[in-house]
């Protein structure tokens, strides 16, 4: 059973430094980025980023604490190529660390001719399969993972993201009235457990009231949140 975050201090406390953590490092930031949708976004979060040994341990960390609080429970990590690779074999070494030692599995975007063969790299995928990736945007990669899983014979159980937009997903050109992630909750059956959400990004940049930077930054997210957003 998945606790709700939504009455979870220590889930809020957690959102909150993986928040601070992300704008520090410069994975989060904040300007004037387009979108896969075509938006003009105010902040533009890349995980990408998180490019040295000391953020990315530290990033594992995050999602390790958050998949154990959420009481979320699977079998084996999987990582999606390419982001996801690192992503899940990080998180596999924290989430051992701290007492839960699961198999990891990645793919490949194409596959091996020579040696093993085929697309999948780690352990062979089986039981309830979590998917690791940065954020969910149309959930095109999410479809793609969970198919390949399946395919494998394995149940795609669950999904972890590091931040959750909160906002409208896109088909077939067009804004839709739930997000990429309501979309595989809802539609596809699955759990998602997301370390922070635009709401917690708005509440970090409301909680020093006296910096006029931090309040205009507020302030853009808030009214592209008030465009485009969904509610929970």
């Amino acid at each position: 059973m998945v606790k709700d975050s939504a009455q979870d201090p220590g889930r809020d406390a957690l959102a909150q430094d993986f928040v601070r953590f992300a704008v520090e490092s410069g994975v989060l930031r904040f300007g004037e980025f387009k979108t896969k949708a075509g938006r003009m976004s105010p902040y533009f979060f890349n995980a990408g980023l998180f490019d040295d040994g000391a953020k990315m341990g530290r990033l594992a960390q995050f999602y390790a604490q958050a998949l154990l609080a959420s009481g979320m429970e699977f079998d084996m990590v999987f990582g999606p190529a390419y982001k996801g690779i690192p992503l899940a074999a990080t998180v596999a070494v924290e989430l051992a660390r701290l007492g839960k030692n699961v198999p990891f599995a990645y793919n490949r975007k194409e596959a091996k001719d020579h040696g093993e063969g085929g697309t999948l790299v780690g352990a062979p995928l089986a039981g309830r399969v979590l998917i690791v990736d940065d954020v969910m945007s149309a959930g095109t990669a999410a479809r793609e993972s969970i198919a390949l899983i399946r395919a494998a014979g394995a149940t795609p159980h669950a999904i972890a993201i590091a931040l959750d937009r909160q906002e409208m997903a896109t088909e077939d050109g067009k804004d839709v009235a739930h997000s990429a992630v309501q979309y595989v909750q809802r539609t596809l059956g699955m759990q998602v457990c997301a370390i922070a959400k635009l709401a917690d990004l708005l509440q970090y940049l409301a909680a020093d009231g006296g910096d006029a930077q931090m309040h205009a930054h507020h302030e853009r997210v808030l009214a592209y949140r008030q465009r485009y957003g969904v509610e929970d």
